[in-house]
């Protein structure tokens, strides 16, 4: 898709994971970086379906999960738009995916290797500020 405001969403058909899924993950992450912001309209089901040339109901089953997500919201009539929250919303879900996939393994491994939690966190510092080279 590639919209007014020249937004493109791409599509993996040969991927594992579901057209809808994948519609899903990349309007989120064009909710996360203000694309779109909150309280503005998204294009509608139709819109986006005849843009990305897949069925209307894989784009309507992706809306209603990002909906049942507390992301959008619908207004009968009139459109779907981003809510207030989403931002902070998705923030925390990346958070949580963050923390689960790797801060446990991290602690899990540092645990394996007779890591402290105070050598632990000086390593973590040491490669954070690394990281701001």
């Amino acid at each position: 898709m590639q919209g007014k405001k020249g937004v493109k969403v791409n599509f993996e058909f040969d991927q594992t994971t579901p057209i809808y899924q994948q519609l899903v993950t990349q309007l989120s992450e064009l909710m996360l970086t203000g694309v779109y912001q909150a309280g503005e309209r998204i294009p509608s089901t139709t819109q986006l379906s005849q843009e990305l040339h897949i069925n209307p109901a894989t784009v309507r089953k992706a809306m209603n999960i990002l909906v049942d997500q507390g992301l959008l919201v619908k207004q009968r009539g009139i459109g779907m738009f981003v809510t207030d929250q989403s931002q902070a919303m998705i923030v925390k879900q990346h958070q949580d995916e963050f923390f689960d996939e790797y801060v446990v393994k991290v602690i899990a491994e540092a645990k394996r290797l007779g890591i402290s939690q105070t050598e632990l966190m000086s390593l973590i510092e040491r490669g954070y500020d690394h990281g701001n080279n």
